[in-house]
């Protein structure tokens, strides 16, 4: 998909072109190879910063060719929704070309740029590329902790679940939240690297008026970062906890069962003494020896459970 974007002539709302002008936002998402060429044609920049950022697995870097400036962050994807939440991160490419143009290239459809479409974001202009630039990494930063957020929520809703339960599936679900936070920490220290980069005013030209706006940026994305940390944390704590939880619990059915063997085998035991071979005088030729017997194998067994549970080994 090809859109072009230009704030108006008051430089308020943001509005789609139907042909390419100078100082516009050229939106490629999905984009087809004769869009590509499009683009390509009209604003000179090299294919090859295109084509390289619809690769899923690019990685946050800036690149910098003869005619244009490519700055590659990783963004938030939610994967899918079926009463979870399911993220990976993507790549959103941003050229700044010499010609005077903007260039986002995304190989998803990405909710960063959302905001800027529906006039949300404040003092953004196309002109502005620096600024648009940089607006997008708070956006990006946003995101990351808006998401974080519902991460958090999944955790706890999951430790609700593993009270009462300790099922395959309980546990693999916070195998998959934490690969999440994987994917986002590894990210969000990518994207970290590129803003220092930026920060440092030799690849991108930075205005003055910019620089807090650059200050906030970093500081969002480090925020995410922390959070990543901290949730990775109590996650680990919540799945190192249920795991004593459950063998716990294991250990406690198999010193039940041991000790309900050793109960049951008293009966046993008696019985076997008493069927030898061997005179048992009165006990054996009595009327009623066999409920004398079982009396007392009951008794007995009794005694030996009342002992084993005050000894808490049933």
């Amino acid at each position: 998909m090809l859109k072009i974007w230009k704030n108006d002539s008051k430089n308020t709302n943001l509005e789609e072109k139907e042909n390419f002008v100078v100082n516009s936002w050229i939106e490629l998402t999905e984009p087809t190879i004769k869009e590509i060429d499009t683009v390509v044609e009209k604003t000179g920049v090299d294919r090859d910063l295109i084509v390289k950022m619809l690769d899923d697995e690019e990685l946050p870097r800036v690149e910098v060719s003869d005619n244009a400036t490519l700055v590659a962050i990783d963004t938030p994807y939610l994967k899918a929704k079926n009463n979870k939440h399911e993220y990976k991160t993507y790549p959103l490419g941003i050229i700044i070309a010499k010609s005077n143009y903007i260039i986002t290239v995304s190989p998803k459809k990405n909710r960063v740029l959302s905001g800027f479409k529906k006039n949300k974001i404040k003092d953004f202009r196309t002109a502005k590329k620096t600024r648009f630039l940089i607006q997008i990494f708070l956006e990006t930063a946003f995101f990351y902790l808006k998401d974080l957020s519902e991460v958090n929520d999944d955790i706890r809703r999951k430790e609700k679940v593993l009270k009462k339960s300790t099922e395959n599936k309980d546990l693999i679900d916070l195998l998959d939240i934490e690969k999440t936070l994987v994917y986002f920490i590894t990210s969000l220290k990518a994207n970290e690297k590129v803003l220092e980069k930026i920060s440092k005013r030799t690849i991108i030209t930075l205005y003055d008026s910019d620089l807090d706006l650059l200050e906030d940026a970093m500081i969002e994305n480090q925020q995410a970062i922390e959070m990543s940390g901290i949730y990775k944390d109590i996650l680990s704590s919540v799945e190192s906890t249920y795991e004593t939880i459950v063998s716990n619990n294991l250990n406690i059915i198999m010193k039940f069962l041991a000790g309900i063997t050793i109960v049951m085998s008293i009966p046993t035991i008696i019985s076997s003494f008493l069927g030898m071979n061997v005179p048992l005088g009165s006990l054996g030729t009595g009327e009623y020896s066999f409920m004398l017997i079982v009396i007392y194998s009951c008794l007995v067994s009794l005694l030996v459970a009342w002992l084993l549970k005050i000894k808490n080994m049933l």
